[in-house]
């Protein structure tokens, strides 16, 4: 089975949750860049974020190479934002074209996910979302984040398995 890890980051803890997944699962790994890099203050940061998923705006991305076709399984991780996966993400599943495949779906934030996940699995139909996960300041939260990742790894390779704590539970299939 074929895999990748897909995921944006701006502060950091996508990139570390995409990268522990990517190295268990021995998957591709694809990280979004934006075409806006301009350097901001965290509060900076904070308030573009909000303003952009408010007003709808997808930004720019970098150009990359992604095939959807040549997986079998797909992870997708992105920030939460105004309780929503940050808009890049959104970006790129308007461009990727990705259907028909088994997706697996995590969040990275700081205070609260909110229904990020939900929103999520919402802007991928014709898929078949077969894991979520909301990780909570993952690099603040070290260890625990690392044993939550494996675990959750463990889940996706047998879909059929319960869902680790913190999970949420599975959109009903339409």
């Amino acid at each position: 089975m074929k895999k990748a890890v897909v995921f944006y980051s701006s502060e950091g803890n996508c990139a570390f949750v995409a990268e522990q997944i990517a190295a268990q699962m021995g998957a591709d790994l694809l990280q979004l860049h934006t075409r806006d890099d301009k350097k901001r203050s965290r509060v900076g940061r904070f308030f573009a974020a909000c303003a952009m998923v408010f007003i709808q705006r997808r930004p720019a991305l970098k150009p990359f190479a992604f095939e959807p076709s040549a997986y079998d399984l797909i992870v997708i991780g992105a920030p939460v934002w105004a309780y929503s996966p940050a808009p890049p993400i959104q970006t790129f599943l308007s461009q990727a074209g990705i259907a028909g495949k088994k997706i697996a779906l995590f969040v990275s934030h700081a205070g609260g996910g909110g229904r990020a996940l939900e929103k999520f699995g919402i802007m991928l139909p014709g898929n078949e979302i077969i894991a979520q996960m909301d990780f909570a300041n993952p690099i603040s939260n070290y260890e625990s984040a690392k044993r939550q990742i494996a675990e959750w790894v463990r889940t996706i390779a047998g879909h059929g398995a319960p869902r680790p704590a913190g999970a949420l539970p599975l959109p009903p299939k339409s």
